[in-house]
């Protein structure tokens, strides 16, 4: 198979990543750090750092030249960065020398690298937002739908009490929202312009490197740290924490889809759903199981991009390294998981039926947390539970309802205490709120 599951065109559909995977390509991260190269020029330009004329011609320039990634592949590999060598095709591509000479002036690999990431992390951000505003979106409409439609509530796998199909939406929906809400603060504090020279003090833009960088920041529409941030890679680990996040929210939705759609419990329906090679009768659940084996991976690329992180000294090539091989396959599962939840919701169905059903197959043991309540209106709360448990016991000995045998024993218990839309408690209240929150969004 593939090096990554992201790059084949196999499983390009098992693992989809639509357009956020054209940004962790050669030729986009070529394209991000020429625009940063010309921008930088332009400023300089207008500032007089250099030659106005040669700023502009090196900004006309850096969006037209094309430069092979191949091209660069032996000085990436002798200089352990592309910088040099993309410097070098670039001049040579101008046929200008005399404004050529200023390409990439006062500025180091470093800059152009990590404020070309920044560019393409900013349009991957822009992507995500929009899958996860269509995923909430989606999820509130049928939050909204369902809010009393009753369900069995699992805990450890087992029936607990009753809950709404519109509540678990609301479960996996409000975390998303929360994440949504926080995307313009991590905008502001993340998506950093990089301007501070060989060893992060910018000595050789001189007086004029704070006035420059903030021109850069300005003219790229990214952010002026205010300072250099070579070795701190907080900008980096915040973006990958909010991405982890994310597909950790629908990790926990794929896994809890396994489950409902299997045909023991057969809860939702997914519309197509995978077949087997032998066996006829299954439909595999094929969108959330990828959902929860991304989510394994996030945790796995979140992990090894913490170490990544601690650079020696002014800047340290292994640390820097393990970054590049690591950021890009987060950011990638972020995407795949986005595109494949936003496919899900758009198709997941329940099935009320067999949600009514699995409430009736119970023997009505779902309320028994509901009929210890009820007698604790007239017997010490331990004496309640005690005679919910013998109730209980009894109801499954004898194959027997539990609303019969509790009926039986205590004529005097609400009418409507095994009815299960009286049972939900807050679940269609929560359900309801969800997606208002989420149309407010």
């Amino acid at each position: 198979m593939a090096a990554s599951v992201f790059d084949s065109p196999l499983y390009s559909q098992l693992f989809p990543t639509g357009e956020a995977g054209r940004l962790f390509s050669d030729s986009a991260t070529i394209r991000a750090m020429l625009l940063v190269e010309g921008a930088l020029a332009k400023v300089q330009g207008r500032l007089g750092l250099i030659p106005e004329i040669s700023g502009a011609a090196i900004h006309r320039a850096s969006l037209e030249v094309q430069i092979d990634a191949g091209s660069l592949a032996a000085l990436t590999g002798t200089n352990g960065v592309p910088v040099p060598g993309l410097v070098a095709a670039f001049r040579e591509a101008m046929n200008a020398p005399e404004h050529a000479q200023y390409i990439h002036w006062g500025a180091t690999s470093q800059d152009i690298i990590d404020t070309g990431l920044m560019l393409r992390l900013r349009q991957f951000l822009g992507l995500a937002e929009a899958n996860l505003r269509a995923i909430i979106a989606r999820l509130a409409d049928e939050a909204d739908r369902h809010a009393q439609t009753p369900m069995a509530a699992r805990t450890y796998g087992q029936h607990a009490t009753l809950t709404s199909w519109g509540a678990v939406l609301a479960d996996w929906g409000h975390p998303l929202c929360d994440l949504l809400a926080a995307l313009p603060s991590l905008r502001g504090g993340a998506l950093f312009v990089s301007l501070s020279g060989a060893a992060g003090t910018s000595s050789a833009l001189g007086p004029h490197a704070a006035q420059t960088r903030a021109a850069l920041a300005e003219a790229l529409g990214l952010g002026d740290p205010q300072r250099s941030w070579h070795v701190d890679r907080g900008p980096i680990l915040r973006i990958a924490d909010w991405l982890g996040q994310i597909v950790s929210v629908l990790g926990r939705m794929g896994a809890t889809l396994v489950a409902l759609t299997g045909s023991e419990i057969g809860e939702v329906s997914l519309g197509a759903s995978g077949a087997s090679s032998t066996m006829p009768q299954k439909q595999n659940p094929v969108g959330p199981s990828a959902l929860q084996a991304l989510a394994h991976c996030q945790a796995g690329f979140g992990a090894a991009l913490a170490p990544a992180t601690q650079h020696l000294h002014q800047r340290d090539g292994v640390a820097w390294f393990a970054e590049w091989v690591i950021l890009p396959q987060l950011c990638l599962g972020a995407a795949s998981a986005l595109e494949i939840a936003r496919k899900l919701t758009a198709n997941m169905k329940p099935e009320p039926a067999r949600m009514a059903a699995t409430l009736q197959g119970g023997l009505g043991l779902i309320h028994a947390e509901a009929l210890s309540f009820a007698l604790a209106q007239t017997m010490p709360r331990p004496d309640a539970q005690s005679a919910t448990k013998k109730l209980c016991r009894a109801a499954v000995a004898q194959n027997t309802s539990l609303a019969i045998l509790a009926a039986a024993a205590y004529p005097d218990l609400p009418t409507d205490l095994f009815h299960p839309a009286a049972q939900m408690g807050q679940a269609p209240a929560e359900a309801r709120s969800f997606a208002a929150r989420a149309r407010s969004l």
